[in-house]
């Protein structure tokens, strides 16, 4: 699998060394547990809803409030949601790199879903039938895979067996 590897490149006038992105993570490294870990729940979660939202046989566009599990919804937003659940489960059974990178841009594309229909509520355009409800469940969805995308990749305290660490000190690894 992949990881982001730091290399110093060729030295330039200054002696600053340039730095290259190489992708290299073991496969069977314990962060990307951590990554299947995230992108199969988030995946398991949005599946569920998607599946219960198309048995309750809501209009595709309709908003007039039906809920499920205690969120509004309609087909639109249940095929979306067995979509994206689709492509993190995708992400789960490959991990690494590719599952932590992939929690991480669909948490980013979660909270900017969230605020999107914040400003659209209560409008002719709400055409996945949000409330506020959906807003925060796309908030929170959004933090979880962010946290579970970012997990031993990013902090200022990596331990020194961390493939992150030894990427971005390989004088010291």
């Amino acid at each position: 699998m992949a990881t982001h590897m730091l290399h110093p490149g060729p030295r330039s006038k200054d002696h600053r060394h340039h730095v290259t992105l190489d992708e290299h993570l073991p496969v069977d490294h314990r962060l990307s547990r951590v990554y299947r870990f995230g992108a199969g729940l988030m995946g398991l979660v949005l599946l569920a809803f998607g599946i219960l939202g198309l048995i309750d046989k809501i209009g595709f566009f309709d908003t007039r409030g039906d809920t499920v599990a205690g969120l509004n919804t309609n087909g639109a937003l249940s095929v979306l949601s067995i979509g994206v659940g689709l492509l993190l489960f995708a992400g789960m059974v490959i991990g690494g790199n590719f599952a932590s990178t992939l929690n991480m841009v669909l948490g980013i594309a979660f909270i900017l879903s969230g605020f999107v229909n914040l400003a659209l509520l209560e409008t002719s355009l709400n055409f996945l039938a949000f409330r506020i409800q959906n807003v925060l469940f796309s908030f929170v969805v959004g933090v979880l895979l962010m946290f579970f995308g970012m997990y031993g990749r990013v902090s200022a305290t990596l331990p020194h067996d961390n493939p992150y660490w030894k990427a971005r000190h390989p004088d010291r690894g």
